[in-house]
C-alpha cells in the first residue's frame, strides 16, 4: 500500500463518477468570481495535479504521510491557487462553492477522513472524504449538475454536508515522494 505524501502532485479522482478534480484559469460568473473547481472524463488532462501541502502556517516535509484525521492543503500545479471553500453559494447544487484562490488562509484547510477504519494513514486507491475545515461541509460533485459553456461536460464540485455516496475521492495517478529513508 503506497501511501499520500507531503510534496505528492496527485490526481484525485471522485470514486463514483470517475472524473478528476480539476481547475483553470476560468472564474465563477457569479459567487466570490474566483478561479472555478470542477470535476472532468480525462485522465490526461494536466489541470487535473494537485501538490499536497501542510495545513495553513505549518509545515510538512516532502515524502511525509499524510495521516487520516490530518488537515492539509491541496495547491492547483498549473495555476499554483489553492483548492478553497467559503459560504458563497454554488452556481448549480445550492451548497458551498469550492474554488481555487491565491490567498493564503485558513479557507484552504482540509480534513482528510480515511474511509476505511482500518487505514491510519491517507493511501493511494483507499476512497477518503474532505472536509473543509472552516465550513464543516465537504468535497462533493455530481453527475446531477453538469456545467454547459464554457465548460461544458464538468461537473460541478461543491461544498455540501455528509453524504458518503457524492464525496468520496480516491488519490490515483500522479508522482509520489516516497517517505524519506531513516
Amino acid at each position: 500500500f503506497q501511501k499520500v505524501t507531503c510534496g505528492s502532485s496527485i490526481k484525485l479522482t471522485h470514486e463514483k463518477s470517475k472524473f478528476k478534480l480539476h481547475s483553470h484559469q476560468i472564474t465563477y460568473g457569479s459567487g466570490s468570481g474566483q478561479q472555478s473547481i470542477t470535476a472532468v472524463q480525462s485522465k490526461e488532462d494536466t489541470n487535473s495535479l494537485w501538490q499536497i501541502m501542510a495545513q495553513f502556517h505549518h509545515t510538512c516535509a516532502r515524502g511525509e504521510p499524510v495521516p487520516c484525521d490530518s488537515t492539509i492543503r491541496l495547491k492547483h500545479v498549473n495555476t499554483k491557487k489553492l483548492l478553497h471553500s467559503h459560504h458563497h453559494q454554488s452556481p448549480m447544487s445550492g451548497g458551498l462553492e469550492v474554488s481555487a484562490f491565491h490567498g493564503t488562509d485558513d479557507g484552504d484547510n482540509w480534513t482528510v477522513e480515511c474511509v476505511n477504519k482500518k487505514d491510519t494513514y491517507w493511501i493511494r486507491e483507499s476512497p477518503v472524504l474532505l472536509r473543509h475545515e472552516n465550513t464543516g461541509m465537504y468535497l462533493s460533485s455530481s453527475t446531477r449538475h453538469v456545467f454547459s459553456n464554457p465548460i461544458p461536460g464538468q461537473q460541478e464540485v461543491a461544498g455540501h454536508s455528509l453524504q458518503k455516496s457524492d464525496q468520496t475521492w480516491i488519490a490515483q495517478e500522479g508522482i509520489y515522494f516516497a517517505e524519506p529513508e531513516l
